[in-house]
C-alpha cells in the first residue's frame, strides 16, 4: 500500500507544482516508487516533467469520468522509479460532470485504489481551487503538504484551506493527516522572507518543515526543459532542498530503507 500525499493551497504561485513534481522525483531518486498524479486543468506537472497536455489520451479525467482503468493513463518518466498520471484541460469540466454522481468526492479514491499496491508514493498536485477535484484529492490522500511562500500575505487564504481540510477529516476522511507546512521561495537576501518564516512557525510550530525550499534558478528553469530539478542539475540548491524534504518525510513516518542516506544539509 502506498502513501498518498496531496499538494494542497488555493492560492496559486505558492510553489505547489514544482514541489510536487520535485517531491516525486527526490522520493523516486530515494528508490522508492512512485506517482505523480496532475488533478491540475492547467496540467504543467504533466508539461514539467516532459509530456505535452494536448497529445494526452488517457489522464487522470478520463479515469474519473469514464472509468478508463488507470493503468492505461499512467505514462513512465526519464526519472527512475517515477510514473505520471497526467492531466490535460478536459478536467476544467469535471467539476460539473461529477455534480449528479453518486458518491462523487470518493471518484479519486476509487482511481486511485486500483494502482496503490503498486506504489510507494503517491504525490497528487492539486488545483489553486478549493472544488470538487480538489476535494477529491483530500479525500483520496493519507495526508496533505501545504506550501506557503516567503512572501507578503504568506498567510492569507490559509485559514480556509485549513477550514477545509477539517471538513474533509470529519465527514469524508477521517485518516487525513497534515503532513507539514512547506515554506518555499524563501531568498536568504530578503528581511522579509526570515520575517516570513518567523511567523509561520510561531503559529504553527512542529506542523513546518524543517526544510526550506529557496529561491533557485535551476529550480524555475528545469520545467522548461521538460525534466525535474533532481534531472536537470542534481547539484542545484533547489536538487538539494526536495531530496531534504524527501528524507524529513521519509523520517517522520518511519519508512526509511536500510542503508538509505538519511541526514540532511541545512539551508
Amino acid at each position: 500500500m502506498s502513501k498518498i500525499i496531496a499538494l494542497a493551497n488555493q492560492k496559486g504561485g505558492v510553489g505547489k507544482t514544482t514541489s510536487s513534481i520535485n517531491l516525486a522525483a527526490s522520493l523516486a531518486v530515494l528508490e522508492y516508487k512512485t506517482l505523480l498524479v496532475d488533478a491540475d486543468p492547467q496540467a504543467n506537472s504533466t508539461s514539467g516533467i516532459g509530456y505535452d497536455p494536448r497529445t494526452i489520451k488517457n489522464s487522470i479525467y478520463e479515469c474519473i469520468i469514464n472509468q478508463v482503468d488507470p493503468h492505461e493513463a499512467i505514462q513512465k518518466t526519464d526519472t527512475p522509479n517515477l510514473d505520471l498520471l497526467p492531466a490535460h484541460i478536459d478536467l476544467v469540466g469535471a467539476e460539473i460532470e461529477m455534480i449528479n454522481l453518486e458518491g462523487r468526492e470518493y471518484k479519486m479514491k476509487e482511481v486511485l485504489e486500483k494502482v496503490n499496491a503498486e506504489y510507494d508514493f503517491i504525490i497528487i498536485d492539486c488545483s489553486p481551487s478549493l472544488g470538487l477535484i480538489t476535494i477529491n484529492a483530500l479525500t483520496a490522500a493519507n495526508s496533505v503538504i501545504i506550501p506557503v511562500q516567503c512572501e507578503y500575505f504568506a498567510l492569507e487564504g490559509l485559514g480556509k484551506l485549513l477550514n477545509t481540510i477539517k471538513i474533509v477529516q470529519s465527514r469524508l476522511n477521517t485518516k487525513l493527516d497534515i503532513e507539514g507546512i512547506l515554506l518555499t521561495m524563501y531568498d536568504v537576501r530578503l528581511r522579509l522572507s526570515n520575517q516570513v518564516v518567523e511567523e509561520v512557525r510561531t503559529h504553527f510550530e512542529d506542523l513546518v518543515f524543517e526544510t526550506i525550499i529557496q529561491r533557485n534558478t535551476r529550480l524555475s528553469e528545469a520545467p522548461s526543459f521538460g525534466v525535474s530539478v533532481i534531472m536537470h542539475d542534481a547539484n542545484s540548491k533547489g536538487a538539494i532542498n526536495y531530496l531534504n524534504l524527501a528524507r524529513e518525510i521519509l523520517r517522520k513516518n518511519n519508512i526509511v530503507k536500510e542503508g538509505s542516506p538519511v541526514t540532511t544539509e541545512t539551508v
